[in-house]
Protein backbone atom coordinates (compact mmCIF):
# COMPACT_ATOMS: atom_id res chain seq x y z
CA UNK A 1 0.00 0.00 0.00
CA UNK A 2 1.62 3.41 -0.80
CA UNK A 3 0.81 5.50 2.45
CA UNK A 4 1.83 8.85 0.57
CA UNK A 5 -2.16 8.50 -1.34
CA UNK A 6 -3.43 9.58 2.23
CA UNK A 7 -1.05 13.02 2.25
CA UNK A 8 -2.28 16.31 0.90
CA UNK A 9 -1.52 17.18 -2.32
CA UNK A 10 -0.11 20.41 -2.82
CA UNK A 11 0.66 22.22 -6.16
CA UNK A 12 4.02 22.74 -7.62
CA UNK A 13 4.30 25.95 -7.18
CA UNK A 14 3.80 26.42 -3.38
CA UNK A 15 6.03 23.94 -2.79
CA UNK A 16 9.14 26.03 -4.07
CA UNK A 17 7.58 29.44 -2.84
CA UNK A 18 7.41 27.61 1.04
CA UNK A 19 11.28 26.25 0.10
CA UNK A 20 12.13 29.45 -0.80
CA UNK A 21 10.96 31.59 2.44
CA UNK A 22 12.17 29.02 4.43
CA UNK A 23 15.75 29.56 3.08
CA UNK A 24 15.27 33.04 3.45
CA UNK A 25 14.57 33.06 6.96
CA UNK A 26 17.78 30.43 7.59
CA UNK A 27 19.59 32.77 6.27
CA UNK A 28 18.11 35.97 8.36
CA UNK A 29 18.95 33.71 11.59
CA UNK A 30 22.24 32.65 10.47
CA UNK A 31 22.97 36.78 10.05
CA UNK A 32 21.74 37.87 13.40
CA UNK A 33 23.07 34.91 15.25
CA UNK A 34 26.92 36.03 14.10
CA UNK A 35 28.53 38.81 16.17
CA UNK A 36 29.79 41.88 14.91
CA UNK A 37 33.49 42.03 13.97
CA UNK A 38 35.37 43.49 16.25
CA UNK A 39 38.56 45.78 15.22
CA UNK A 40 41.66 44.98 16.31
CA UNK A 41 42.99 48.41 15.58
CA UNK A 42 45.07 49.85 18.69
CA UNK A 43 43.26 53.17 18.12
CA UNK A 44 39.99 51.56 18.86
CA UNK A 45 39.47 50.11 22.51
CA UNK A 46 37.09 47.25 22.79
CA UNK A 47 34.04 47.60 24.07
CA UNK A 48 33.44 44.98 26.98
CA UNK A 49 30.81 45.44 29.99
CA UNK A 50 31.31 47.61 32.61
CA UNK A 51 30.03 47.08 36.24
CA UNK A 52 31.80 50.03 37.78
CA UNK A 53 29.86 52.02 35.07
CA UNK A 54 26.14 50.56 35.67
CA UNK A 55 26.69 51.39 39.46
CA UNK A 56 27.75 54.66 38.31
CA UNK A 57 24.45 55.22 37.21
CA UNK A 58 22.93 55.99 40.74
CA UNK A 59 25.35 58.19 41.72
CA UNK A 60 24.88 61.56 41.27
CA UNK A 61 27.46 64.51 42.36
CA UNK A 62 26.56 67.24 45.08
CA UNK A 63 26.88 70.24 42.31
CA UNK A 64 28.61 71.26 39.35
CA UNK A 65 30.10 74.30 38.30
CA UNK A 66 31.63 75.74 35.44
CA UNK A 67 35.10 76.00 35.05
CA UNK A 68 36.27 77.11 32.13
CA UNK A 69 34.42 78.73 28.86
CA UNK A 70 35.42 78.31 25.07
CA UNK A 71 33.43 80.59 22.97
CA UNK A 72 29.99 80.31 23.71
CA UNK A 73 30.65 76.51 25.53
CA UNK A 74 30.58 75.90 29.24
CA UNK A 75 32.53 73.10 30.21
CA UNK A 76 31.92 71.55 33.74
CA UNK A 77 32.94 70.24 37.16
CA UNK A 78 30.80 67.68 39.06
CA UNK A 79 31.11 67.74 42.62
CA UNK A 80 31.35 65.42 45.32
CA UNK A 81 31.06 66.37 48.61
CA UNK A 82 31.49 64.51 52.30
CA UNK A 83 28.09 64.65 54.24
CA UNK A 84 30.14 67.02 56.66
CA UNK A 85 31.37 69.09 54.15
CA UNK A 86 31.91 72.78 54.82
CA UNK A 87 33.11 75.83 52.80
CA UNK A 88 36.10 76.81 55.56
CA UNK A 89 37.33 73.26 55.42
CA UNK A 90 40.81 72.32 53.96
CA UNK A 91 40.55 69.14 52.70
CA UNK A 92 42.31 67.12 50.17
CA UNK A 93 40.95 66.93 46.73
CA UNK A 94 40.23 64.13 43.75
CA UNK A 95 40.13 65.58 40.31
CA UNK A 96 38.93 62.60 38.43
CA UNK A 97 39.12 62.87 34.54
CA UNK A 98 37.38 60.26 32.21
CA UNK A 99 38.74 57.97 29.58
CA UNK A 100 37.82 56.93 25.73
CA UNK A 101 40.74 57.61 23.68
CA UNK A 102 40.22 61.25 24.09
CA UNK A 103 37.33 61.13 21.43
CA UNK A 104 34.61 59.97 23.31
CA UNK A 105 33.34 59.39 27.37
CA UNK A 106 31.64 61.42 30.06
CA UNK A 107 32.34 62.48 33.85
CA UNK A 108 30.33 59.77 35.02
CA UNK A 109 31.96 57.18 33.87
CA UNK A 110 34.60 58.04 37.06
CA UNK A 111 31.73 59.18 39.56
CA UNK A 112 32.58 55.68 41.39
CA UNK A 113 36.12 56.98 42.04
CA UNK A 114 35.24 60.04 42.74
CA UNK A 115 32.13 58.85 45.15
CA UNK A 116 34.79 56.82 46.95
CA UNK A 117 37.08 59.22 47.59
CA UNK A 118 34.13 61.40 48.99
CA UNK A 119 33.51 59.02 51.62
CA UNK A 120 37.35 59.56 52.44
CA UNK A 121 36.94 63.09 53.07
CA UNK A 122 38.11 64.69 50.06
CA UNK A 123 36.35 66.93 47.80
CA UNK A 124 36.11 65.40 44.34
CA UNK A 125 35.54 66.54 41.04
CA UNK A 126 34.72 64.49 37.41
CA UNK A 127 36.38 66.60 34.78
CA UNK A 128 34.26 67.23 31.76
CA UNK A 129 36.56 68.18 28.87
CA UNK A 130 36.57 68.89 25.00
CA UNK A 131 36.73 66.04 22.90
CA UNK A 132 38.91 64.95 20.00
CA UNK A 133 37.89 65.50 17.00
CA UNK A 134 39.86 64.62 13.84
CA UNK A 135 40.18 67.38 11.36
CA UNK A 136 38.52 69.95 13.39
CA UNK A 137 40.27 72.75 15.92
CA UNK A 138 40.09 70.20 18.70
CA UNK A 139 43.27 68.49 18.97
CA UNK A 140 44.82 66.03 21.66
CA UNK A 141 46.70 69.35 23.04
CA UNK A 142 42.85 70.88 23.53
CA UNK A 143 41.89 68.03 25.65
CA UNK A 144 45.47 68.70 27.64
CA UNK A 145 44.35 72.17 27.80
CA UNK A 146 41.33 71.51 29.50
CA UNK A 147 42.92 68.86 32.05
CA UNK A 148 44.88 71.59 32.81
CA UNK A 149 42.15 74.37 33.24
CA UNK A 150 40.22 72.20 35.73
CA UNK A 151 43.31 71.84 38.16
CA UNK A 152 44.14 75.37 38.28
CA UNK A 153 40.36 76.62 38.71
CA UNK A 154 40.52 74.25 41.84
CA UNK A 155 43.64 75.28 43.17
CA UNK A 156 42.29 79.24 42.27
CA UNK A 157 39.04 78.67 44.00
CA UNK A 158 39.86 76.62 47.15
CA UNK A 159 38.72 78.50 49.32
CA UNK A 160 35.65 78.28 48.98
CA UNK A 161 35.38 74.57 47.84
CA UNK A 162 36.65 73.67 51.15
CA UNK A 163 40.10 72.41 49.87
CA UNK A 164 43.89 72.55 50.67
CA UNK A 165 45.36 73.77 47.42
CA UNK A 166 48.83 71.47 48.43
CA UNK A 167 46.62 68.33 48.58
CA UNK A 168 45.59 68.29 45.35
CA UNK A 169 45.48 64.49 43.10
CA UNK A 170 44.88 63.96 40.00
CA UNK A 171 43.62 60.54 38.55
CA UNK A 172 42.60 59.17 35.32
CA UNK A 173 41.62 56.16 32.97
CA UNK A 174 42.87 55.15 30.12
CA UNK A 175 42.99 58.73 27.93
CA UNK A 176 42.35 60.45 31.19
CA UNK A 177 45.12 58.97 32.57
CA UNK A 178 47.31 60.73 30.39
CA UNK A 179 45.16 64.34 31.05
CA UNK A 180 46.21 63.37 34.24
CA UNK A 181 49.90 63.30 33.90
CA UNK A 182 49.68 66.14 31.35
CA UNK A 183 48.78 68.12 34.16
CA UNK A 184 52.51 67.43 36.17
CA UNK A 185 54.47 67.49 33.04
CA UNK A 186 52.95 69.23 29.90
CA UNK A 187 53.21 73.19 29.18
CA UNK A 188 50.26 73.54 27.26
CA UNK A 189 47.79 76.46 28.55
CA UNK A 190 45.03 78.08 27.01
CA UNK A 191 45.53 81.37 26.07
CA UNK A 192 44.79 84.20 28.59
CA UNK A 193 44.74 82.08 31.64
CA UNK A 194 46.59 83.33 34.42
CA UNK A 195 49.79 80.82 34.54
CA UNK A 196 50.77 81.89 37.73
CA UNK A 197 48.32 79.47 39.19
CA UNK A 198 49.94 76.48 39.31
CA UNK A 199 48.36 73.23 37.62
CA UNK A 200 50.34 70.36 38.61
CA UNK A 201 48.88 68.00 41.38
CA UNK A 202 50.94 67.08 44.29
CA UNK A 203 49.63 63.53 43.23
CA UNK A 204 48.87 60.82 40.72
CA UNK A 205 46.96 57.90 40.15
CA UNK A 206 46.74 56.51 37.05
CA UNK A 207 44.39 53.90 35.94
CA UNK A 208 45.68 51.92 32.65
CA UNK A 209 46.73 55.55 31.17
CA UNK A 210 48.06 56.29 27.59
CA UNK A 211 51.71 56.77 29.23
CA UNK A 212 53.84 56.37 25.75
CA UNK A 213 51.99 57.61 22.74
CA UNK A 214 54.86 56.32 20.44
CA UNK A 215 53.85 54.16 17.52
CA UNK A 216 54.49 51.43 20.15
CA UNK A 217 51.94 52.80 22.19
CA UNK A 218 48.45 54.21 21.83
CA UNK A 219 47.70 57.73 20.12
CA UNK A 220 50.51 57.91 17.64
CA UNK A 221 47.77 58.47 14.88
CA UNK A 222 45.74 61.12 16.55
CA UNK A 223 48.39 63.20 17.61
CA UNK A 224 50.77 63.20 14.83
CA UNK A 225 54.62 63.95 14.51
CA UNK A 226 54.62 66.09 17.70
CA UNK A 227 53.36 62.64 19.54
CA UNK A 228 56.65 62.79 21.67
CA UNK A 229 55.66 66.27 22.72
CA UNK A 230 52.32 64.68 24.58
CA UNK A 231 54.21 61.46 25.81
CA UNK A 232 54.22 60.69 29.68
CA UNK A 233 57.23 58.57 29.52
CA UNK A 234 59.34 60.93 26.93
CA UNK A 235 58.57 64.05 28.98
CA UNK A 236 59.61 62.57 32.58
CA UNK A 237 62.03 64.76 34.88
CA UNK A 238 62.93 65.62 38.33
CA UNK A 239 60.06 67.05 40.74
CA UNK A 240 57.25 65.28 39.27
CA UNK A 241 54.62 64.49 41.94
CA UNK A 242 54.03 60.91 43.36
CA UNK A 243 52.01 58.71 41.41
CA UNK A 244 50.90 54.82 41.20
CA UNK A 245 50.06 53.29 38.51
CA UNK A 246 47.87 50.17 38.00
CA UNK A 247 48.30 48.16 34.86
CA UNK A 248 47.33 44.71 33.25
CA UNK A 249 49.80 43.08 31.47
CA UNK A 250 47.64 42.10 28.80
CA UNK A 251 46.42 45.44 27.71
CA UNK A 252 46.70 45.76 24.20
CA UNK A 253 45.02 49.08 23.66
CA UNK A 254 47.84 51.05 25.69
CA UNK A 255 50.76 48.25 26.04
CA UNK A 256 52.00 47.20 29.42
CA UNK A 257 55.94 48.12 28.06
CA UNK A 258 54.58 51.97 28.38
CA UNK A 259 54.32 51.91 32.18
CA UNK A 260 57.26 50.05 32.32
CA UNK A 261 59.40 52.69 30.45
CA UNK A 262 57.46 55.46 32.55
CA UNK A 263 58.12 53.62 35.68
CA UNK A 264 61.67 53.39 34.86
CA UNK A 265 61.89 56.96 33.43
CA UNK A 266 60.31 58.33 36.92
CA UNK A 267 62.47 56.26 39.14
CA UNK A 268 65.51 57.60 37.68
CA UNK A 269 64.84 61.11 37.67
CA UNK A 270 64.61 60.49 41.56
CA UNK A 271 60.49 61.06 42.02
CA UNK A 272 58.16 58.39 43.16
CA UNK A 273 56.65 55.84 41.23
CA UNK A 274 54.35 52.31 42.01
CA UNK A 275 53.62 50.16 39.51
CA UNK A 276 50.68 47.90 40.55
CA UNK A 277 50.60 44.91 37.84
CA UNK A 278 47.90 42.53 37.22
CA UNK A 279 49.47 39.31 35.03
CA UNK A 280 46.83 38.70 32.50
CA UNK A 281 44.62 41.66 32.81
CA UNK A 282 43.56 43.56 30.20
CA UNK A 283 42.71 47.52 29.35
CA UNK A 284 40.97 49.33 32.45
CA UNK A 285 40.53 45.47 33.98
CA UNK A 286 40.16 47.71 37.34
CA UNK A 287 36.56 48.66 36.15
CA UNK A 288 35.41 45.30 34.49
CA UNK A 289 35.73 43.16 37.85
CA UNK A 290 34.23 44.17 40.84
CA UNK A 291 37.05 42.06 42.91
CA UNK A 292 39.62 43.80 41.26
CA UNK A 293 38.04 47.25 41.43
CA UNK A 294 37.39 47.00 45.23
CA UNK A 295 41.36 45.45 45.31
CA UNK A 296 42.60 48.54 43.66
CA UNK A 297 40.34 51.23 45.68
CA UNK A 298 42.25 49.58 49.07
CA UNK A 299 46.05 49.85 47.17
CA UNK A 300 44.66 53.81 45.99
CA UNK A 301 43.48 54.15 49.93
CA UNK A 302 47.19 52.94 50.96
CA UNK A 303 48.98 55.54 48.71
CA UNK A 304 46.84 58.32 50.41
CA UNK A 305 47.55 57.40 53.72
CA UNK A 306 51.34 57.20 52.35
CA UNK A 307 51.26 60.67 51.33
CA UNK A 308 49.22 62.01 54.53
CA UNK A 309 46.17 62.78 53.03
CA UNK A 310 43.56 60.15 54.72
CA UNK A 311 44.62 58.59 57.89
CA UNK A 312 46.03 55.25 57.48
CA UNK A 313 42.86 53.35 58.85
CA UNK A 314 40.37 55.19 56.52
CA UNK A 315 38.04 52.24 54.32
CA UNK A 316 34.50 53.54 53.24
CA UNK A 317 34.05 50.22 52.41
Amino acid sequence: MNSNRFLPRFPRCSIAIAFVLVSVQFAITAQAAEPPPVSSSPETPKTTPNPVAQLALKIAPSEQVVYKKIGDRELHLDLFKPKDWKADDRRPCLVAIHGGGWTSGAPRSMYGVAEHCAKLGFVAVAVQYRLYKPNSDVSVFECVKDARSAVRYVRSHAAGLGIDPAKIVVSGSSAGGHLAAATALFPFDEAGEDTAIPCAPNAMILFSPVIDTSKAGYGNAKIGDRWEELSPAHQVRPGVPPAIVFHGTADTTTPYKGAQLFLEAMQHAGNRCELVTVEGSGHTYMFKDMALYAETLQKVDAFLASLGFVPPAANPR
